[in-house]
C-alpha cells in the first residue's frame, strides 16, 4: 500500500516554526496560507521572539505550545534546522515539511547532514518532505502551506519547481483545471517522487496526476508506481537531451541517451510524456473528462478549407489518421449541408455556417455517430459570430444567438456520446466556445494543441507495463568475448561453431573440427570490425590460415576465435543490447544492426527485460520493419524467434546488474531461427 502519508495532508494539527511578519522571509508567506484554514485544525505560529506574527500570538518554541503538533512546517535558516526537526519530533509531529535550504544542493557535507536528519525522522515513524521545498497544499483537506494558493480542481502537482506551479495555475483556467494537491518535492531526502505518486493515486480528489521532476531518484520504481496508478500521468521533464555522462564502450551505450530511456519508460508504464506547460496543459485538459478513443481515426469538420488541411496535417502528423467517411455517412451530411459542402474528411461546411450556425451541430452530431470515426475535431471561424455580433457574414444578433444554440446542442450531444470531441477556434475565449468548454469540450487556440489532445485521448498501443526484474544471478567475473557467447549460450541464445586458437596449429585443428567457410576474429578487441580484426568467408583451411597470418602480423592479438561462416543471403542482421541506467536501471535497445547500426540508428527501446510479445512489437515499429516481411524477393525471416532472442538476452543481462552493458550484434534473424555471431559486454 506505501507509505501512509495521511498525517502530511490531513492533520490533526499544524505548526509553522519561523513564522514571520516580515514579508521578505518565506515564513511569512507560509504562515498566511495556513491560517485560510484555521477553522479546520488547530494552527500554531512559533517564532523563537514570541510576540505576534500576523496579529496572532506565536510561541517562542513547539515546547512552549504545551500540545502536540502533528505537522510542522520548518522555515528556519540551516545552522537551526536539525534543532527544529528533534523538537518536532519529541512534540509528536508524524509529518516535518522541510523549507530549509542547504543540505544536499551544496555538496558532500549538506548531503550527510540530510540524511542524518532524515534517518532521525524515519527513526521516530515521521514523514518528511524537503528539504529545500517550497512547501505543500492539499485543497481536499483545506491545507495551504506553500506561499501562494492554488485553485481547487482534479489534478496533483508533483514539481521540483514552484514557479511552474503558477504559470499551469494561469494555463489552467481557461481549462477549468485546478489542482488537488500540491507538493514541491525539494530534495526528497525522505518522502520521494514515488511515495507521492502512490499517495495520488490512492487520493479519491485526484483524478489525474502531473509531475515536473529533473531527478527521478529510483527512475524504475516511478515507472512501475505510474503504470498501477489507474489514473492518467503526466510527466514534464529537463535534461532529457544530453548522451550519458558514462563513457559508452559499446554501440548500445553510444546510442542510448537520457532521452530514449525516459521516453522508453513513459511508453511501457503508460506516462504522458511531454516537452513544455503549454503541452502538459492540453494534455490534462484533454484526460480531464476521462474520455478515451476506440481507435485512432479522427473526423474533421471546418468551416474553411485552409483549417481542415492545416488541421488533417496536423492530426495526422501526431500519428493519428484522418479516412475517408464511409458512404451511409456522406449521404446523412449531404442531407443535412448544402451542394458546396465536401463530406469526405475533412468535412468542409464551405460558408454554411454563416446561413444557418445549427449546420455546425447537425455535423458534429453526424460524425461522433459515425461507425468509422473514434473522435472529432472541429476547427476554424466557429466562436466567432458570438464573439462579435455582425461578425463575418454580418449577420448580427441572429448569427451570435444561433451561434449559441448550436454551442448548446453540440454540449449536448458531446454528453450523450463517449467519443472525444476537440475545438480549435480563432474565438477561443468566446461565449459560444467558453459553452463548450464549461461542459467539458476542450478548447484550444492552435490547431498543433487540439491534435495533440486528440492524440492524448487515443488508445494506447504501446503500452505494457514494466516487466519485474528477474532474481540476481551469480555474478560474471570475466566478459571476454568467448566468456560472454559462453553465458549467453547457457542462457539459450544460439550462437555458430567457435574454436579458440593462440597459433597456426591451433587453429588448424579447429578447421579440422567443423567445415568451411570459416570465420577469424582476433580477441581481446572492443571493436574488432573497426580495428580490421574480423575475416568473413574464409573457404578452407588454406584460406584461413593466410588470413591468420596476416592478421597476426597487424594486431599481435593474444588469442583468436575461428567460427563457422553463417549463410547471409536470406537472413537480416539485428542488434540487441542491453544498457544500465543509473536511474531506471537496465534499458533494452533492438535495432537494424550489423556494422552500421550507429550510422542508420534504426533502433527502439525498452525497460528490460523484454517479453517476446512486446519484443516483437518493438521490431515491428522499426522504420525498416518491411525487410523482416521480405522484400525484392527474399523470403520473411522467423520474427518470432527473433522477438524470443531479445527476451533471453535481456532476461539475462537484467538478472546481472554487474554488467554495464552487453550487446550482440549481429544477431541473425533467417528464415528459419536465429543466430548470434557476435556479442560483448562492460562490467560496471
Amino acid at each position: 500500500m506505501g507509505r501512509d502519508l495521511s498525517a502530511l495532508f490531513d492533520p490533526v494539527s499544524v505548526a509553522v516554526v519561523g513564522a514571520s511578519d516580515d514579508p521578505a522571509k518565506y515564513g511569512h508567506a507560509i504562515a498566511a496560507q495556513a491560517l485560510r484554514a484555521d477553522g479546520r485544525r488547530p494552527v500554531h505560529l512559533v517564532n523563537r521572539r514570541g510576540g505576534t506574527v500576523l496579529g496572532r500570538t506565536a510561541a517562542p518554541s513547539l515546547t512552549a505550545l504545551g500540545e502536540p503538533v502533528d505537522l510542522a512546517v520548518v522555515s528556519v535558516p540551516a545552522a537551526g534546522f536539525e534543532d527544529a526537526v528533534d523538537e518536532a519530533l519529541r512534540c509528536g509531529a508524524r509529518a516535518i515539511v522541510a523549507i530549509t535550504a542547504g543540505f544536499a544542493e551544496t555538496g558532500a557535507a549538506g548531503r550527510a547532514r540530510q540524511q542524518a536528519v532524515a534517518e532521525r525522522v524515519r527513526a521516530a515513524g515521521a514523514v518528511m518532505v524537503g528539504p529545500n521545498c517550497l512547501g505543500i497544499a492539499d485543497n481536499t483537506t483545506d491545507l495551504f502551506l506553500a506561499s501562494d494558493s492554488f485553485t481547487p480542481g482534479g489534478v496533483a502537482l508533483l514539481s521540483q519547481s514552484g514557479n511552474l506551479a503558477l504559470e499551469l495555475q494561469l494555463r489552467f483556467h481557461p481549462h477549468g483545471l485546478g489542482f488537488s494537491r500540491f507538493v514541491s518535492l525539494g530534495n526528497q531526502a525522505d518522502v520521494t517522487l514515488v511515495d507521492l505518486l502512490a499517495d495520488c493515486a490512492r487520493h479519491g480528489g485526484t483524478r489525474a496526476i502531473a509531475v515536473y521532476a529533473e531527478d527521478f531518484g529510483d527512475g524504475r520504481a516511478f515507472a512501475e508506481a505510474a503504470a498501477d496508478a489507474g489514473k492518467p500521468v503526466v510527466l514534464l521533464t529537463a535534461g532529457r537531451g544530453d548522451a550519458s555522462a558514462r563513457s559508452a564502450q559499446s554501440h548500445t551505450g553510444a546510442l542510448t541517451t537520457s532521452a530514449d530511456v525516459v521516453s522508453a519508460a513513459c511508453r511501457d508504464a503508460g506516462v504522458e510524456l511531454v516537452a513544455t506547460p503549454r503541452e502538459l496543459t492540453v494534455v490534462l485538459a484533454a484526460l480531464d473528462g476521462a474520455r478515451r478513443a476506440g481507435g485512432r481515426r479522427v473526423a474533421v469538420l471546418t468551416d474553411g478549407g485552409g483549417h481542415g488541411v492545416i488541421a488533417a496535417d496536423s492530426v495526422e502528423t501526431a500519428g493519428l489518421a484522418v479516412p475517408e467517411l464511409a458512404e451511409p455517412t456522406r449521404q446523412r451530411l449531404r442531407a443535412a449541408l448544402w451542394e458546396q459542402s465536401a463530406v469526405a474528411n475533412p468535412v468542409d461546411l464551405a460558408g454554411m455556417g454563416e446561413q444557418d450556425p445549427g449546420s455546425y451541430a447537425a455535423t458534429v452530431a453526424a460524425l461522433l455517430a459515425a461507425e468509422e470515426t473514434d473522435a472529432v475535431l472541429m476547427t476554424g471561424y466557429f466562436g466567432g459570430y458570438a464573439a462579435a455580433e455582425g461578425g463575418l457574414g454580418g449577420g448580427g444578433r441572429a448569427l451570435a444567438d444561433g451561434e449559441q444554440e448550436a454551442a448548446r446542442l453540440i454540449a449536448a450531444r458531446h454528453r450523450a456520446t463517449a467519443k472525444p470531441l476537440v475545438v480549435q477556434s480563432m474565438y477561443p475565449e468566446s461565449p459560444s466556445c467558453r459553452t463548450l468548454a464549461a461542459a467539458g469540450v476542450p478548447v484550444f487556440a492552435a490547431t498543433e494543441d487540439a491534435a495533440r489532445a486528440l492524440l492524448a485521448t487515443a488508445p494506447w498501443t504501446a503500452r505494457t507495463g514494466v516487466t519485474p526484474l528477474p532474481a540476481p544471478a551469480a555474478p560474471i567475473r570475466e566478459t571476454g568475448y568467448l566468456e560472454t557467447r559462453r553465458a549467453l549460450e547457457a542462457a539459450g541464445l544460439a550462437f555458430p561453431a567457435a574454436r579458440e586458437i593462440h597459433d597456426e596449429t591451433e587453429l588448424l585443428a579447429a578447421a579440422a573440427e567443423f567445415t568451411g567457410p570459416y570465420v577469424l576474429k582476433a580477441l581481446h578487441l572492443l571493436h574488432k570490425s573497426d580495428a580490421g580484426g574480423v575475416a568473413l568467408n574464409l573457404a578452407d583451411a588454406a584460406e584461413l590460415l593466410g588470413a591468420f597470418r596476416h592478421m597476426h602480423a597487424r594486431l599481435g592479438a593474444p588469442s583468436y576465435s575461428v567460427e563457422a561462416m553463417a549463410d547471409l543471403s536470406d537472413g537480416i542482421e539485428l542488434i540487441v543490447g542491453v544498457n544500465r541506467d543509473p536511474r531506471f536501471g537496465p534499458v533494452a535497445m533492438v535495432g537494424l544492426g550489423g556494422v552500421l547500426a550507429e550510422a542508420l540508428r534504426d533502433v527502439a527501446f525498452s525497460l528490460a527485460p523484454v517479453p517476446a510479445g512486446r519484443a516483437e512489437s518493438l521490431l515491428r515499429g522499426l522504420r525498416t520493419a518491411a525487410l523482416l516481411d521480405g522484400v525484392r524477393g527474399k523470403p520473411a525471416v522467423d520474427v518470432a524467434a527473433a522477438a524470443a532472442a531479445v527476451e533471453t538476452i535481456t532476461t539475462f543481462a537484467a538478472g546481472h546488474p554487474e554488467i554495464a552493458e552487453i550487446e550482440v550484434n549481429p544477431l541473425l534473424v533467417r528464415p528459419q531461427g536465429v543466430l548470434a555471431l557476435d556479442s560483448r559486454a562492460v562490467l560496471a
